[in-house]
């Protein structure tokens, strides 16, 4: 071996690393062992000083081991304080490389005092100088393992000292002894080198594990799509920064995004289109709020969310919400085409709209949902009047869980009539429910709230019950008209409930006409047509209930075996003065002629309205013009009054 390659391996052996996590770690594993060394050190110094307390002149025997021990105080004082740090790279680079400078004279002191006692002892006294100098050492260089420099620079200067000065005493005992510590020197040396190399290999791999760690946190917090924080993320700061707020009493904003046209881009130009649209919205997002305090996350799909951790008035948020509005209303340009969208925003603010962090995200996004049914494109903020609707929805469902569905529910009946005569041909069943707490309780809410609770079926097979026993009460030309919800036509079991209460009630099915609403149908367009096949099957009818106002299509009319659509009430209101409701209302019912299809038009309230949609060539109607929702009870009545005019005019 060359001399530079000896002088470049002992380089490398006495260098103190610059990899900053092998800094940190070895000063945390001195921090735990050098107290003890020095202690050791302090000890064992001064049984070798009592010793030759006097044998020794009192400034060899006293006054330098006192030095010496003042030294080591200090430093194990340092490292003590240092347990409990958690120090800085550059922290640690210093104290390990003031250590490495101290090891050498500090080696030197004690194996010099060690070696100027030994003149002035007897025998036994020498040999607790050799004691002293060879445990003493290796208790040393075990402590100093964690800095390979600082350990062979101990057992260099100490045992080297030792094997020269006891083999010049010629003595047997202490050459033998001398001999004996270069072995074990040799063996620590392995030892002390082995174990600093499985230290940095074992510091390495945790630093591989942690870099790992953090790869798959960034990964598990990050959308991989847009790049940006996802719905983990979103709410882990959500619900810090609520905690936070909280205890602070400050106050600050979620607003709920959702795009307005992304599913028909999407449809017309594929997926691939879908998600660079998407990407580019993320980063026009990221560039709108750059603010440090606003934090944006993707929650899945075409739903963003931000969180503006400020306290700013409801004026300001609805103008950053019109801005976030405004900068997606912009034209995209994607690879091939350039497409316009819009979004919807809903805004809720703690604490004063929210307690807890998924209150205020679920009143943020009750605002969106609101604000997609009034006003698209727009900003929405959670309100008091919206904290109370919740409320009452939550009250509504509570007196859904304990009412008595047989005794609380009744059916109404509203005539369908035929328009050329006004001669009623079926009754419509309407719900209604009176609770025995809260009082009359409208179809409106109570609907919706036992669909959301997953119970309608419960509801709807009750009030069929009731609706096929009243009509088995009429005419045999009068049919019933009865209104199913998604759930029971899109689950097996609640359509074999709503099989088993007809074929049982004795009530012709073929006097029966079953109505779905678009919704439903296109939850499972497939399924929904077989459950509707097999009605058909029975002898029923099937109306799709007000058409035009959801997003049933003329391949859905096509696909299922309907016999009558109806016109919602909706195109009716306004129809003598709006040319639009004018012209759907006439495509509609050309529409159903064109198709065989029977067709029933809503909303009928004056005799304008009947004049307009005779003219149009509608033959049956509902509405307030012929008879509002009658209770059962009254139903014969209103049929025998209907007749008494034609009997009259016969007579």
């Amino acid at each position: 071996m060359g001399l530079s390659s000896l002088t470049n391996m002992l380089r490398a052996y006495w260098r103190v690393d610059d990899q900053p996590e092998l800094l940190v770690a070895q000063y945390k594993a001195f921090s735990a062992k050098m107290p003890m060394m020095y202690l050791i050190l302090i000890v064992n110094s001064w049984a070798l000083a009592h010793t030759y307390l006097d044998l020794a002149p009192h400034w060899l025997g006293l006054y330098f081991p006192a030095i010496l021990t003042v030294m080591c105080a200090l430093r194990l004082s340092f490292w003590w304080r240092g347990r409990h740090v958690d120090p800085t790279p550059q922290v640690a680079a210093h104290a390990l490389k003031r250590t490495n400078f101290l090891v050498a004279p500090i080696a030197l002191s004690f194996s010099i005092w060690s070696v100027m006692l030994f003149p002035y002892g007897d025998a036994y006294a020498q040999a607790h100088v050799a004691f002293y100098m060879g445990i003493t050492v290796i208790c040393c260089i075990f402590c100093l393992m964690y800095m390979r420099s600082a350990a062979l620079t101990t057992a260099f200067i100490v045992n080297g000292i030792f094997t020269v000065f006891f083999l010049s005493t010629h003595t047997p005992v202490f050459v033998a002894a001398a001999l004996n510590v270069v072995l074990v020197t040799i063996g620590m040396l392995v030892i002390v080198n082995s174990h600093y190399r499985d230290f940095i290999g074992l510091v390495n791999a945790q630093l591989k594990t942690a870099q790992l760690s953090n790869e798959n946190l960034q990964l598990a917090n990050v959308d991989s799509l847009t790049q940006i924080p996802n719905r983990r993320k979103f709410f882990t700061q959500l619900n810090h920064i609520c905690t936070r707020a909280s205890t602070r009493q400050e106050r600050f904003a979620v607003a709920i995004l959702d795009l307005d046209g992304f599913k028909a881009v999407n449809d017309l130009y594929g997926h691939a289109h879908g998600d660079h649209l998407l990407e580019v919205v993320g980063q026009r997002l990221l560039s709108t709020c750059r603010e440090k305090d606003m934090h944006l996350a993707r929650l899945g799909g075409d739903e963003f969310a931000l969180i503006i951790d400020r306290n700013l008035s409801d004026d300001t948020l609805r103008e950053i919400g019109a801005l976030v509005c405004e900068k997606l209303r912009q034209p995209f340009r994607l690879s091939n085409a350039t497409v316009q969208i819009a979004a919807s925003v809903g805004v809720a603010t703690f604490p004063d709209m929210a307690s807890d962090a998924a209150t205020l995200y679920e009143h943020a996004d009750y605002a969106l949902y609101q604000g997609k049914r009034e006003r698209r494109g727009a900003v929405t903020l959670f309100s008091d009047q919206d904290k109370e609707q919740i409320q009452r929805k939550a009250n509504i469902e509570q007196a859904l869980r304990q009412a008595d569905f047989e005794r609380e529910l009744s059916v109404f009946f509203q005539p369908i009539v035929r328009l050329s005569d006004r001669t009623p041909i079926a009754f419509e069943a309407l719900a209604r429910w009176q609770n025995s707490s809260r009082g009359i309780i409208s179809p409106v809410e109570f609907i919706p709230a036992a669909e959301r609770m997953g119970i309608i079926n419960q509801l709807s097979v009750t009030l069929l019950k009731k609706a096929l026993a009243a009509a088995m009460q009429w005419p045999e030309q009068m049919r019933l008209s009865f209104n199913l919800s998604a759930n029971d036509i899109n689950t097996s079991e609640g359509m074999a409930e709503i099989v088993r209460v007809i074929t049982q009630s004795g009530f012709s099915p073929a006097r029966l006409d079953l109505e779905i609403t678009e919704t439903a149908v296109l939850q499972d367009l497939e399924k929904t047509r077989r459950m509707i096949t097999s009605l058909r099957q029975l002898g029923c009818g099937i109306t799709l209930d007000d058409f035009g106002t959801g997003y049933a299509s003329l391949s859905h009319l096509h696909a299922l075996p309907l016999t009558r659509i109806k016109i919602d009430k909706s195109f009716v209101a306004d129809i003598e003065r709006n040319a639009v409701s004018h012209k759907i209302v006439k495509s509609l019912l050309a529409l159903t002629h064109d198709m065989a299809l029977a067709c029933v038009v809503e909303g009928l309230e004056t005799e304008q309205h009947l004049a307009i949609l005779s003219e149009l060539g509608a033959l049956y109607g509902q509405g307030y013009l012929f008879a509002r929702p009658l209770p059962q009870e009254q139903v014969a009545g209103w049929l025998a009054h209907r007749q008494q005019p034609c009997k009259a005019a016969n007579g």
